[in-house]
C-alpha cells in the first residue's frame, strides 16, 4: 500500500490549493490550470465520497481514508507524467490527514501520515474562509470554518510547508497565487 501513496519522481513544479472545505479551492485550482495550461489533479475525495453518499447515505469511515489517499495520489501520478512544467493539485493526502483528525479525535492512519509528510509540494496555497459556505451533500461543518481553517493553516506550520494564504475575490486570489507561483521559476 505505501507505493500507491508515494509520488512518483518529476521534475514539474507541484501547487497544491489547501484549506477547509467551501474555501473556493476548486475554483482556484481550476482557473490556475487554466491561466498555466498545466493539468489539473482534481480532488479524489470528492467523487469517492459523492458515490459513497448516493448509493449508501454513508458519510466517510476510517477504512475509506487509505482508499481515497491511493486515489488521489494516482491522480497525481497521472498528471506529472504528462506535465511540461506544472501541475495544479486541488488537494493532497495531508488534507486527508487534517480532516482524519478533525473527525476521528486526533486519529490518522499511519500510513496516511507517514506518506502526507514525505510526498512534497513546491507550494501549497492556503483558501481563506471569506467566501460564502456552500452546503451540499459533502459539507458539514459551516459553524467551524475558523476552527477548520486553523487546523489547516497549522499543519502547514508545523510541517515547515512552503505557503501563501489567499483572502478576497476570485481575481484578488488569482493574482495573489500567481505572483507567488512567479517565485518558482516555471
Amino acid at each position: 500500500m505505501e507505493k500507491t501513496l508515494r509520488q512518483d519522481k518529476s521534475d514539474c513544479i507541484r501547487v497544491c490549493l489547501f484549506g477547509p472545505e467551501s474555501s473556493g479551492k476548486s475554483t482556484l485550482s481550476r482557473k490556475l490550470s487554466h491561466h498555466y495550461n498545466a493539468p489539473l489533479v482534481p480532488e479524489y475525495a470528492r467523487e469517492y465520497l459523492q458515490n459513497l453518499w448516493d448509493s449508501e447515505q454513508k458519510i466517510c469511515r476510517p477504512k475509506d481514508l487509505l482508499p481515497i489517499a491511493a486515489g488521489q495520489i494516482a491522480l497525481e501520478n497521472k498528471a506529472v507524467q504528462t506535465a511540461e512544467k506544472m501541475v495544479i493539485c486541488d488537494t493532497d493526502l495531508l488534507t486527508t490527514k487534517v480532516y482524519s483528525e478533525a473527525y476521528y479525535q486526533g486519529w490518522c492512519p499511519e500510513l496516511l501520515t507517514q506518506m502526507a509528510i514525505e510526498n512534497q509540494y513546491d507550494l501549497y496555497i492556503l483558501t481563506y474562509i471569506d467566501t460564502p459556505f456552500t452546503k451540499d451533500d459533502l459539507r458539514d461543518r459551516p459553524e467551524q470554518r475558523e476552527e477548520m481553517f486553523a487546523l489547516f493553516k497549522n499543519a502547514l506550520d508545523h510541517y515547515k510547508r512552503p505557503y501563501i494564504i489567499v483572502k478576497g475575490d476570485i481575481s484578488t486570489r488569482i493574482k495573489t497565487a500567481i505572483t507567488a507561483i512567479k517565485t518558482l521559476h516555471i
